[in-house]
């Protein structure tokens, strides 16, 4: 194939998938009784049912109610309110412009909170809704009472057992303790005969009673992110502030005081270098010195008393100071002089210096009275705010801070956390000031200052201060302070009292753009002196002031009193003064002059400088002040407002006339100016204003559209616009505006975008004509809006909404003349009642559909011709107003006549026109914000509903449609937020529209997508379109737009009919006689076409989780998503909260049940999972102590159902599950929602539908009720309380697994899937928008929980539980009633009694037991051959089901519990009179439940047997019959073995006692092989559990060998095994497992051997199973013996695969046997000896315990003491010398514990050969204990004996148990020399074994050599021979052990020599002299040797008495060791 052909194959193989999944589809949800050819693709769109005029032909007939109310939209549905505008200020608010209300119009829908956008499932609604929950009781979380029995338990403990020799008990006894127990309750009238509907109707009453209405209030709320449906309201624009700080000045105090001080606060950012606040000028002088100024002050305003202030700070950063500045009067001397008394004078020298106070004191009167209007600089603090605020912040209560030196406080720069909003209030002492320099009083000196006061070797802290206290308040501000001033001087409410000291708010000057539309009036001028330079100005001119005046004119009457007072003043001044620095020519100031700006400025209005030399010395004919210049500023050039800095020249004289209107900078005639005309003055002037714009764009825009309603010429600045240029200057203007500043653009937002509008809205009329400046309006709209989204993108929703444009729109826009003339909220309805609908309601047709096809028109050639049909076909007439009250006349500019249909554009029209126009940039920036112009059109809507025309809007809508299908693979981002947007727009004309044309432009949006679609599987598009879907049903009405009161009917004709459609006369009819019930419950064409949004929803469900639409895998969850909001918000909306309109609200979600049932194959499993986190029923214990594992539960019944959980949900045997793909969360949330539906769907129309359904239709919805027990099953309060304990790290990763371990893990799988997978699309769905950015929450982030947290959990999930539960019970009913007539009815209702089975099995409340029980009793008595004939193994099943419950701790449930065993006993008994099978069942069902059940509890089974006796007894009818005395038998059979349960629970820490009961149990069943078998497994089960695989090995061998035993009773087949004789190679002890007689048990009785064990397979499976355990082991060996009776099996049956496996099995473990020759390691075994009362029948017992290998004796002492007695006082006996019963304390327990080995003799030595053969089949061991003649356990060598003590045990090891009895014992005694012997053969040994090691190991070599012939030992083999062989024996017995002995020693050397001889090979050169030291030591052993070993004894080398000698010196030997 060539390269080029490839993709084209790919694509067609692609498509081609895609077809076959679409085709699928087509079959599977096609409308089964119409023909093939006449159904619609679920992938296509159909035609919407024509809403409008279906409601006008259907009108409804019922009067008035809910179900009225569900298909009617209400007379309120959108209101209009009119809410005034929030005034802060004390008066009538002033607005900023004229257009601008005092009142916000904002209109919106009455019902807008009920869709699903505001989803009721927030945990705070949550718990709303879960109030009053009652407590559901569950078994998991009840501790069982057992004080009345505990006394019994205690006994039973002192009673011990006999474990082998003991009979099961005696039926006397058991009779005993069953008829001294106490009954539950009975229930009542259980006896009685009654017809079975009475029954079931009984039952249903019952079960329907008090239960919750709200399934989703108890179903957690999905984890996701902020619904992509919720459009948060934008908060109300208004005034901004930073974080704001309250600063109060309590007192200022000098060491002296002498004259007025005055202060300023003033924020400073030392980064930026700005000064961020204006400032905060106040006096705290006393009022004596006050009244030095008293010449000079006038009375002092409230406002100019403030001593407190608030500063707000938008940028809170570390490099803020609060810079602190004192002045005060003005006095001859510089500031050095006057400052330094202060200095020098102390407070506490005032006695002594009182003259010279005195004479300053009198000074600064003169001073004061002289110069009491001018100031000087004095001294400056200043405080780092951020380092109060930390430290403040980190104290508990409001503290106290002194601040002495810079440095002494500071705080390290950087991004440290500065809020300024949580901090404790502070008090700071500021205790030193530094004097001012006289020139270094500049800004840029002052920010040096700030830098360096950062520094820990401050330059200024080598200053000497200036001490003083000055204590001031700082913290946060108060939200609503009292008594507070703007900086405008306006009271801010509350201001109780004018009369009270006010507090100042201060103006910020943030040190960055802030970007916040104006909304209230400011107009204020801050000028700003910096220095002025008069070095070059002859004469006198020093002490220089400057007085700064506002000018309307050149008088000097014309001063303005619009300059802020200082502290203690009028509020306003005409004039200001600077300071004045003494002799100073040149000087610079840091005065702040704040101006009130008149709003309406002329060419007149200026600022005037005028400079003045104060004389500070008194002289005659000296003025005060004497003037040296002139400067100004006009306020207004070219009609803007001048600010800035300004460098202006200085005149010497007073300026001429006219002045004003120049600036300064003209060289006027005449004038002499300072330095020839040069700039000497530095000023800067600042404005902050709402007024004026201060960008030359916006103020030519504002001008030139203020111009339009004035008379011409106008002049705007220097031009004169005529009319003739007009419009190209306005055009010109407005596109401009993409030029100006953004920060401008924000401030006057609103009323820029207001004049943009209303010049689309009303086009100018200029010379004339109409002049269109639609598309320039509209591309600077669009360009402004992408300006904002751009650089403010932290202001936005996560639809990328900018807070600033919504805010506008929701608030602030308007139509122009559409003001709401009174505040009063207007109501009006979307859609009036059918009785008074409007004229305009009653569509004209410009063209009628066909009735075969709607789309027979074809498909439109251009999209114009698609808009044209679209909106022919819908008749879009609106003559007349929906909304009488909103119509209004508009005129154009300048227009007095015509109407408004000449001049007036449709807004929404014009804007869609100029959209559908542009191109390039505009078009991109208005598709990125697309939301804006939406919802301006959306805005007109609601106030021009009379003025509708859909033309370009529609053919807008088209484009839009199609650049999404085209942009989804380029810029997923834009199309996403282009998406929503269209999608919002369309929600919001569902509420304002005809909502049949809104569904066609629905359709194309489908069509367009689904075309798309079909050439290409997209995700990234599906994914737009379930999003475009979840926004438009997110409408509050969406369930009455999908008209959930209409009938299905089938189409008459082969194409549906929209006409046979929609003609039933009533949409109320509760009867559906002539309907097919199954168009409800498919996506068939009359579905989708008359419940138009659910189809859609459904349909996207449908297509998504079909499992061959592999690419759509990563929306699985979405999708859900989507249904689940949808069903949650319809659960919580009051509108449906009776039955019968939620019955209707469910009807649009029945196709649901079908989609879960198809998908069912590819849910989660979450019976796979068991009870979640092991906090389940029975089968859920925790790993580690459960009695046996779960698998071997399984054959307890004698059947392969497991009686816990199935591995898998799926009943049906056809049935499986090739994609496993959902998680577990996306499968709760289909499952709930599947409930949900159920739940309240009316139960006729499911009956209905349920007796369509074929058998395997009805086994997939019985599979999906089962898959739903588990899935919401109680996970109880201990698995809420672990989930809480755990650490999670807290990020979206671990919150995911967490939500997955509480629901369920996913499968290994199913996790490689999704990595592999997810990352093509599945990534997507968390990428729409930031988190950070998102302000709403379901849920905290916080992860610990308090207790009453983790209670209220658990009670929510039980609830949810239990009404999960009943619901799937109620389900069960209704298909009971169903297949009651069914024909196939079998399989049926067995796949129902699983489910209630499985639901049994589970974690269940009290209260669903009780239904599920009377559900079970009902339907064995409806269908009882169902559970005796057809599924026996669900009779086994529901025995342990039922025993289960018999001993649950709860009453209730032993209740109903006993009294459903007791009737299934009866009623089995009624058919054959006998339960034989139900008693068996019963039989071994307690047996599997004592053997699994880790809670089981004795004495309430003990209560429910007794009520079973009770109804025997009380059951009148039958007592006549053998039947209560079968009852009897087997009740008395249950009870005793529940009294053996009670022994196993005594002992559950001792492993070995609990086998032993075990073993015993088993043992009793001699004569019943299913339950032997299964206590078999039990073991086998508890060995795997402690890895004691050998003795699991052999319990699967004996188990193996009883079924082969059964097997050949069964089976004559030559290859099976002939019985247990086959396994004797593999173990000695099966033949114990020898059938009992025929005449006993028989294999064909029934019940007998029922088990899948009995069978062939089942003795494969067994043999397998132990060929593993064997393998687990190490015991390659037994291994084989377990194949060689398998092969035999596999090779009569030609299973080659299975003799594959089995060879390759047997080579590895020949292998492993060859490569671990020598380090195999197999058990370590010990006796134990129990001695003392207090082990009752275990007194004086031993035993052999096999340990794992390299058990040391410390640590099975340990484990005895622990786990066997830690109730007794356990002492451990040391020693292995034989025990004295009497020496021993009778109140204490005594254990002996000895290490023994294997023991063998000689003869078997030949056959045990290997490592494995001295280790398998051990009966025999060995101990050896020291001792001497006199008692001593050691003594010399010649006084040494040994004692061998040999034990033989009842079983070899290994054995089904890891303990067995010694049953008999003997003992040998070795003399000294024989003790001798044995010692030097073991050295002798040790050394052959070191020495030809192969590998050679050098270093075991040397220890052993060391050891023999080292200098530090070799007196302990030369001692042994210098005691033993010095002499010649006297005894002739002895001669022989002495002679050994000589040998042993001769062997000895030489071996020592060979060990010489190879280490000297082996060392190397550094160990040289080691070998010879070694050989020295050698040789001299061997010297002192060599005459012991050389002697011989003569008697023994006689010739004729040798053999005699030899023959009778072993026959008495051989006496001696067996006597």
């Amino acid at each position: 194939m060539s390269s080029s052909e490839e993709p084209l194959l790919s694509a067609n193989i692609k498509h081609a998938a895609f077809f076959r999944y679409i085709l699928r589809f087509f079959c599977i949800h096609s409308n089964k009784a119409s023909p093939l050819c006449f159904q619609v693709l679920l992938t296509e769109a159909v035609e919407p049912v024509d809403f409008e005029e279906y409601l006008s032909t259907h009108p409804p007939i019922i009067e008035s109610g809910p179900l009225r109310d569900l298909i009617e939209f209400p007379p309120d549905d959108i209101e209009v309110v009119c809410t005034p505008r929030e005034c802060r200020t004390v008066g009538q608010l002033v607005i900023y412009y004229t257009s601008t209300l005092a009142f916000w119009s904002t209109y919106f829908n009455r019902y807008h909170k009920l869709g699903t956008g505001f989803n009721p499932n927030t945990l705070d609604k949550q718990k709303e809704r879960q109030k009053g929950l009652p407590k559901q009781v569950f078994e998991a979380d009840e501790m069982p009472d057992v004080s009345a029995y505990q006394d019994d338990q205690d006994d039973l403990k002192r009673r011990s057992i006999s474990i082998d020799d003991t009979p099961r008990g005696s039926w006397a006894c058991s009779i005993f303790d069953l008829k001294n127990s106490v009954p539950d309750a009975l229930l009542p009238h259980l006896l009685d005969r009654a017809p079975n509907e009475e029954i079931d109707r009984h039952n249903e009453e019952h079960r329907k009673s008090n239960r919750h209405r709200e399934l989703f209030a108890l179903h957690p709320a999905l984890e996701e992110e902020e619904p992509i449906e919720r459009h948060c309201v934008p908060d109300v624009p208004k005034e901004h502030f930073g974080q704001r700080l309250l600063v109060k000045c309590l007192s200022l105090k000098f060491e002296i005081e002498i004259e007025p001080i005055f202060a300023s606060l003033a924020l400073y950012d030392v980064k930026e270098k700005k000064k961020i606040s204006e400032n905060f000028l106040f006096d705290l002088n006393s009022e004596q010195t006050k009244g030095m100024l008293r010449s000079h002050n006038q009375t002092a305003a409230i406002s100019t008393l403030a001593r407190s202030a608030i500063f707000s700070i938008t940028y809170p950063s570390q490099d803020v100071f609060l810079v602190i500045q004192l002045e005060k009067v003005l006095q001859q001397g510089d500031i050095g002089e006057c400052a330094e008394p202060y200095v020098v004078f102390k407070e506490s020298d005032t006695a002594k210096n009182k003259e010279k106070l005195d004479k300053l004191r009198s000074q600064s009167e003169q001073f004061c009275t002289r110069l009491g209007r001018y100031r000087m600089p004095f001294a400056w603090t200043a405080i780092h705010l951020m380092n109060i605020v930390n430290s403040a912040g980190s104290l508990e209560r409001e503290t106290e801070l002194e601040m002495g030196l810079p440095g002494q406080n500071r705080t390290t720069s950087g991004d440290e956390s500065c809020s300024l909003s949580s901090f404790r209030p502070a008090t700071l002492t500021v205790t030193n000031f530094f004097k001012q320099e006289g020139d270094r009083l500049s800004d840029e000196d002052l920010y040096k200052f700030l830098a360096d006061m950062r520094r820990p070797s401050s330059v200024l802290r080598r200053l000497r201060p200036i001490t003083a206290q000055l204590k001031i308040d700082i913290s946060p501000a108060p939200e609503n302070p009292h008594y507070c001033l703007t900086p405008d001087l306006q009271q801010v409410k509350p201001y109780p009292d004018s009369r009270v000291r006010p507090t100042r708010e201060i103006l910020e000057f943030p040190p960055k753009d802030v970007y916040v539309p104006n909304t209230t009036y400011r107009n204020l001028l801050y000028v700003n002196p910096h220095s002025l330079n008069f070095a070059n100005r002859q004469g006198s001119a020093r002490n220089i002031t400057v007085k700064v005046q506002f000018m309307n004119g050149e008088d000097p009457n014309n001063a303005m009193p619009v300059i802020f007072g200082k502290s203690s003043c009028a509020d306003y001044a005409k004039e200001a003064y600077t300071a004045v620095v003494y002799h100073n020519r040149s000087p610079d100031f840091h005065d702040e002059v704040k101006i009130k700006l008149p709003a309406s400025l002329t060419d007149h209005h200026h600022i005037l400088f005028t400079f003045y030399h104060v004389s500070c010395q008194q002289k005659q004919n000296t003025p005060l002040e004497t003037p040296v210049g002139y400067t100004w500023i006009p306020m207004l050039q070219n009609g803007r407002l001048r600010t800035g800095n300004f460098c202006l020249p200085v005149s010497l004289e007073k300026p001429p006339q006219s002045y004003s209107v120049l600036s300064p900078d003209v060289p006027l005639p005449g004038m002499k100016w300072v330095d020839n005309h040069r700039g000497v003055f530095n000023v800067e002037v600042t404005s902050v204003s709402t007024v004026h714009t201060q960008d030359q764009y916006l103020d030519k825009f504002f001008a030139l559209v203020h111009a339009l309603d004035h008379m011409f010429p106008v002049r705007i600045g220097d031009m004169r616009i005529m009319e003739n240029n007009l419009e190209e200057e306005l055009k010109s203007s407005i596109a401009a505006l993409n030029s100006s500043q953004l920060e401008p653009i924000v401030r006057f937002l609103h009323l820029l975008l207001d004049k943009l509008v209303l010049l689309v809205v009303r086009p100018p009329v200029i010379s004339g004509q109409i002049v269109n400046l639609g598309q320039a309006s509209f591309e600077v709209m669009a360009s402004i809006v992408n300006r904002l989204h751009k650089y403010l993108d932290t202001s936005q929703d996560m639809h990328g909404r900018n807070s600033l444009l919504s805010s506008y729109i929701y608030y602030v826009f308007r139509l122009p003349n559409m003001d709401p003339n009174s505040p009063s909220p207007v109501h009006y309805a979307t859609m009036a009642r059918s009785a008074q609908r409007p004229a305009s309601l009653n569509l004209n047709r410009s063209r009628s559909l066909s009735n075969s096809n709607p789309d027979i028109s074809g498909t439109p050639t251009s999209p114009d011709d698609e808009v044209r049909s679209i909106i022919g076909s819908k008749g879009l007439d609106r003559s007349n107003s929906w909304v009488h009250t909103m119509g209004c006349k508009s005129t154009p500019w300048r227009s007095s006549t015509g109407s408004d249909a000449d001049t007036m554009q449709l807004f929404h029209e014009e804007l869609a026109l100029q959209w559908v126009v542009s191109s390039g940039i505009v078009r991109e920036g208005a598709l990125q914000q697309a939301w804006f112009f939406f919802e301006l059109m959306v805005r007109q809507h609601y106030t021009q509903l009379h003025l509708w025309r859909p033309f370009h809007t529609t053919k807008l809508y088209f484009t839009l449609t199609s650049d999404i299908v085209f942009l989804s693979n380029q810029d997923l981002e834009l199309v996403e937020r282009l998406n929503t947007s269209l999608a919002f727009f369309l929600n919001d004309l569902l509420s304002v529209m005809d909502r049949g044309f809104v569904f066609s432009l629905i359709k194309t949006y489908w069509k367009q997508v689904s075309t798309k679609l079909y050439m290409l599987q997209n995700p990234t598009l599906e994914s737009l379109r379930l999003d475009f879907l979840r926004v438009v049903c997110s409408h509050e009405h969406y369930v009455t737009l999908n008209l959930p009161c209409s009938l299905l009917t089938p189409p008459a004709s082969p194409s549906p009919s929209m006409s046979s459609a929609t003609s039933q006369s009533s949409g109320f009819s509760t009867h559906a006689q002539d309907q097919k019930i199954a168009n409800m419950f498919e996506l068939s064409v009359p579905f989708r076409e008359q419940h138009y949004l659910a189809g859609l929803v459904l349909t996207e469900l449908a297509v998504i989780l079909d499992p061959e639409a592999e690419a759509m895998f990563g929306l699985h969850k979405k999708v859900v998503s989507v249904v689940h909001n949808l069903l949650s918000s319809h659960d919580s909306d009051p509108r449906y909260a009776d039955p019968e309109v939620k019955a209707r609200v469910a009807m649009l979600y029945l196709p649901l049940i079908g989609i879960v049932m198809e998908t069912l194959p590819q849910l989660h499993d979450f019976t796979a999972q068991g009870s979640a986190d092991g906090a389940g029923g029975d089968e859920s214990v925790e790993d580690g102590n459960s009695m046996i594992s779960q698998t071997v539960a399984m054959a307890i019944a004698g059947t392969s159902t497991p009686m816990s959980r199935p591995s898998s949900f799926l009943l049906n045997p056809q049935a499986s599950r090739p994609h496993a793909t959902f998680s577990a969360e996306s499968s709760r949330s289909l499952l709930i929602c599947l409930l949900w539906v159920l739940k309240n769907a009316d139960e006729c129309v499911l009956q209905k539908w349920f007796t369509d359904l074929s058998v395997s239709q009805l086994n997939r919805l019985l599979d999906m009720l089962y898959l739903c027990v588990s899935c919401f099953e109680y996970k109880g309060k201990k698995a809420f309380e672990r989930m809480n304990s755990l650490t999670f790290k807290k990020s979206k990763d671990m919150k995911a697994k967490l939500e997955e371990a509480i629901l369920g893990s996913i499968g290994a799988r199913q996790e490689m899937v999704r990595r592999s997978r997810g990352h093509a699309f599945g990534s997507q769905e968390n990428l729409r928008w930031r988190k950070d950015m998102t302000h709403w929450r379901q849920h905290s982030e916080r992860m610990d929980k308090t207790r009453a947290e983790l209670e209220h959990e658990a009670l929510i999930d039980g609830n949810l539980a239990t009404e999960a539960n009943l619901i799937i019970l109620d389900t069960l009913e209704i298909i009971v009633q169903t297949v009651s007539v069914a024909e196939s009815k079998e399989s049926i209702l067995g796949g129902m009694l699983k489910v209630l089975l499985h639901s049994m099995a589970c974690n269940q409340s009290a209260l669903y037991l009780q239904h599920c029980f009377a559900t079970q009793r009902a339907l064995v008595s409806k269908f009882p051959e169902l559970l005796f004939e057809e599924e026996t193994e669900q009779c086994a099943d529901l025995c342990l089901r039922l025993l289960r419950n018999c001993s649950s701790s709860i009453g209730t449930i032993r209740s109903h519990a006993s009294a459903s065993l007791y009737l299934l006993m009866r009623q089995n008994f009624e058919i054959g009179n006998n339960f034989a099978r139900v008693k068996m069942q019963a039989t071994m069902s307690l047996s599997s439940l004592v053997g699994t059940s880790q809670n089981f509890n004795e004495e309430f089974l003990r209560r429910s047997l007794k009520t079973i006796l009770t109804y025997g007894e009380e059951d009148l009818e039958l007592r006549d019959t053998t039947f209560p005395d079968q009852v009897q038998d087997l009740v008395f059979n249950l009870h005793m073995i529940l009294s053996d349960t009670v022994k196993m629970k005594e002992h559950q820490e001792d492993p070995e006692m609990l086998i032993d009961l075990m073993y015993r149990i088993a043992k009793g069943y001699q004569t019943s092989p299913d339950l032997r078998l299964t206590w078999m497994q039990n073991m086998a089960g508890k060995h795997s559990e402690r890895t004691n695989h050998a003795e699991a090995a052999q319990c699967l061998v004996h188990s193996a060998a009883l079924v082969a035993e059964y097997l050949s009773m069964l089976e004559d087949r030559k290859y099976l095994p002939v019985g247990c004789v086959t396994f004797q190679n593999v173990s000695s002890n099966v033949l114990e497992e020898s059938a009992v007689s025929d005449d006993v048990v028989s294999p064909d009785e029934e019940g007998i051997c029922s088990g899948k064990y009995f069978t062939e397979a089942g003795l494969v499976g067994l043999l397998d199973q132990a060929a593993s355990s064997f393998s687990l082991a190490g015991m390659y060996e037994a291994v084989n013996e377990v194949y060689k009776v398998l092969i035999p099996i596999h090779e009569a049956n030609r299973d080659a695969k299975k003799l594959a496996t089995i060879h390759g099995k047997l080579q590895e473990a020949f292998g492993k046997i060859v490569h671990q020759d020598g380090k195999r390691m197999f058990g370590t075994y010990f006796r134990v000896g129990f001695y003392g009362s207090k082990f009752g029948d275990l007194d004086e017992q031993e035993f052999v315990y096999k340990e794992p290998a390299i058990t040391k004796l410390a640590e099975i002492s340990h484990r005895l003491e622990v786990n066997v007695c830690p109730v007794y006082q356990v002492e451990v006996i040391k020693d292995s010398n034989p025990v004295d019963k009497c020496k021993l304390d009778p109140n204490k327990a005594y254990v002996q514990i000895t290490y023994v080995e294997p023991y063998f003799d000689t003869y078997e030595m030949k056959d045990r050969i290997t490592y494995f053969d001295k280790n398998y089949n051990l009966r025999r061991f060995v101990y050896c204990t020291p001792f001497t003649l006199d008692g001593r356990a050691h003594g010399d060598l010649h006084d040494q004996f040994k004692r061998k003590t040999i034990l033989t045990t009842s079983h070899a090891f290994p054995y089904i148990k890891t303990r067995i009895n010694i049953v008999h014992k003997e003992e040998v005694s070795s003399m000294p020399i024989e003790v001798a012997i044995e010692d030097m053969q073991k050295k002798t040994q040790e050394l052959a074994f070191a020495t030809h090691q192969d590998p050679s190991d050098a270093k075991m070599l040397q220890m052993v050599l060391q050891g023999s012939v080292g200098t530090t030992v070799n007196q302990g083999p030369l001692e042994v021979a210098q005691v033993f062989l010095s002499e010649i024996p006297s005894d002739p017995k002895l001669y022989r052990h002495h002679n050994k002995l000589r040998l042993c020693f001769k062997d000895f050397t030489k071996r020592c020599e060979d060990a010489l001889r190879k280490n000297k090979s082996l060392i190397g050169p550094d160990q040289k002299e080691y070998q010879r030291e070694l050989e020295r030591n050698y040789h001299r052993l061997k010297e002192a040797l060599q005459p012991l070993i050389c002697r011989k004894i003569p008697q023994l080398y006689k010739p004729f008495n040798f053999k005699l000698g030899v023959c009778r010196s072993r026959r008495n030997r051989i006496r001696f060791y067996h006597t």
